[in-house]
């Protein structure tokens, strides 16, 4: 189906309402730090839980999650649905401590808690990781689909897609700052949400024998029982190219596991996502914002995995595997690789009608647009307040911060843009991101979540456990690549890998902090008081709603 006259100006409408409401709300702001990087700590907690959900669903979930239902099933949907206790742990646990030490940023929590040394490498790793891996992923995904839906498939609109959507996120976030991101994410998460419910309904009701969801839904099930395991055995689920789907989800490391280190280092102590937490009008307002995060997440599997498991029952062969000779030539690289990330793309293109086709292309948009607007205010914020303040410019005017904040943003941009074209080579694109980020992670988890319940921890040994993580990860990496025939070397799924490195990590810092402090607390503990996590009852019983519907999926799906 082409993409008409009026799905153009259904978009076209689409990019005029954002980059509009975006200018809007940002007037008369940015005028101080506060202003650009905190919204003036306005938010509510409905803007909040929006803005969550925007900065987090976006190419990654969209294509990438989408690719691994394609390839793996509704295994995947666990780091959507285990995220939405993740959050409740957060808003509990850590919020409250991050509130009432006012930060900016979480490298400003380091400095609280241990010292400046420690938080500038962190600050250093976060900017890195925000533009080699998250900024450049997240570009290089949306330009791909943009490519798959509005083109043919064979990359001629795929450098302008990049262009772009770059262009597209800079130009009201770069000037409205984090107030122009949160505020724009309301509507961009309405959207998002409606037109990814459009693509599974339209894919939903082609697969019917009767034209129903429902019933679209229980042949897509009895076609391939094997995809909707949660909990997956070795063996389970082979996919399209061959490969154990246990090693990217390896049976109950997504419950008790390492899917906690991945989650916990995401939503708590990622200053891309914990940013418009900090911007909220009070700490009960961002616990409700919280909340409502948490009962979006377990929407998102419906509108990102279903669509890529109906994908593959629409392309598979009659043995159930996906052959040249059956599949779409749209799933087939030139190589004869199988792209399993042009699940949703394809969908897009070959079953959403036009008029509807330029709403789900703006819910694509909208999707990848906000992220990316998310992660250049952050790596500014992060830039701008603990790199260049304390070390370039001592004391700097409130409009000079601003300004180092948007030129940061600026060339972060330009790095991402022309990196992002050398991710094509990856078969699942949102495995990538969570291997890579999986190198720091364990390593951050530990050092916050030491520095924030025990409070012997010291500035020595988080540095030490934090430069002794980046070795431990690489030495799990090693494995896979032909050295897991020696004795030396092990060759283990990678949440697995996460799970040890992080235990390993914090047996580093309990040891060197017992030599160091000989068994004294450390004189920068944070002293937690019992009041301080207490929740109101609506959190409470929010969470417990949660809680509950999680126990129902997991029975119902293991």
């Amino acid at each position: 189906m082409e993409f008409t006259l009026l799905d153009k100006l259904i978009f076209i409408g689409y990019a005029i309402l954002i980059i509009g409401i975006g200018l809007w709300v940002s007037r008369g702001k940015g005028k101080s730090s506060e202003d650009y990087f905190l919204a003036s700590k306005s938010l509510p907690w409905w803007a909040i839980g929006a803005s969550l959900i925007a900065a987090n669903i976006s190419a990654e979930q969209f294509i990438g999650m989408s690719g691994s239902g394609f390839a793996i099933g509704l295994a995947i949907a666990s780091y959507e649905w285990m995220a939405a206790i993740t959050l409740l742990i957060v808003g509990k646990y850590f919020l409250p401590i991050f509130i009432e030490k006012k930060l900016y940023t979480i490298p400003q929590f380091v400095e609280v808690r241990y010292g400046r040394n420690l938080k500038t490498i962190l600050a250093v790793f976060w900017v890195c990781l925000f533009i080699f891996v998250n900024l450049t992923s997240v570009l290089y995904l949306g330009a791909t689909a943009l490519d798959t839906i509005l083109g043919v498939g064979d990359g001629s609109i795929f450098m302008y897609a990049i262009f772009g959507l770059a262009l597209f996120a800079a130009a009201y976030s770069l000037y409205g700052g984090l107030s122009a991101v949160a505020w724009t994410d309301v509507v961009q998460v309405i959207l998002l949400i409606v037109g990814g419910l459009i693509t599974t309904y339209m894919a939903l009701t082609h697969i019917s024998d009767d034209g129903g969801i429902i019933s679209g839904l229980v042949k897509v099930y009895n076609e391939v029982p094997e995809k909707f395991s949660m909990v997956l055995e070795k063996g389970k689920v082979i996919t399209p190219d061959g490969k154990d789907a246990w090693w990217d989800l390896p049976g109950l490391a997504v419950l008790i596991g390492g899917m906690w280190v991945a989650n916990l280092y995401y939503w708590g102590f990622n200053q891309y996502i914990i940013q418009r937490t900090l911007a909220a009008k009070s700490l009960k307002e961002s616990q409700k914002g919280i909340m409502l995060a948490g009962f979006i997440k377990l929407l998102i599997p419906l509108i990102v995995v279903i669509p890529g498991i109906v994908a593959y029952v629409m392309n598979m062969d009659p043995s159930g595997q996906i052959t040249q000779s059956h599949a779409d030539p749209s799933f087939f690289s030139k190589t004869g690789r199988i792209i399993n990330d042009n699940a949703s793309p394809w969908l897009i293109k070959e079953f959403v009608p036009s008029g509807l086709k330029g709403l789900v292309v703006a819910a694509l948009a909208a999707a990848i647009v906000s992220s990316v607007a998310s992660m250049l205010n952050s790596t500014a914020t992060i830039f701008t307040m603990d790199i260049y303040k304390p070390y370039f410019q001592k004391k700097p005017s409130e409009k000079g911060l601003v300004r180092v904040g948007r030129i940061s943003a600026f060339l972060a941009l330009v790095i991402a843009i022309i990196l992002a074209p050398q991710l094509a080579s990856l078969g699942q694109v949102f495995q990538y991101i969570q291997e890579y980020t999986g190198i720091v992670s364990p390593g951050i988890l530990a050092v916050f979540m030491l520095g924030l319940f025990w409070k012997k921890t010291t500035n020595n040994a988080a540095i030490w456990g934090i430069l002794a993580s980046i070795p431990i990860a690489f030495y799990f990496k090693v494995g896979p690549n032909g050295w897991s025939e020696s004795l030396f070397f092990l060759n283990l799924p990678f949440m697995h890998q996460m799970m040890i490195t992080w235990i390993l990590v914090m047996l580093i810092m309990v040891v060197l902090s017992y030599i160091e402090g000989k068994g004294k607390d450390y004189d920068k503990a944070i002293i937690i008081k019992k009041s301080l996590f207490k929740t109101d009852p609506v959190f409470n019983i929010g969470g417990f709603i949660i809680c509950l519907i999680l126990v129902m999926l997991y029975a119902l799906f293991w």
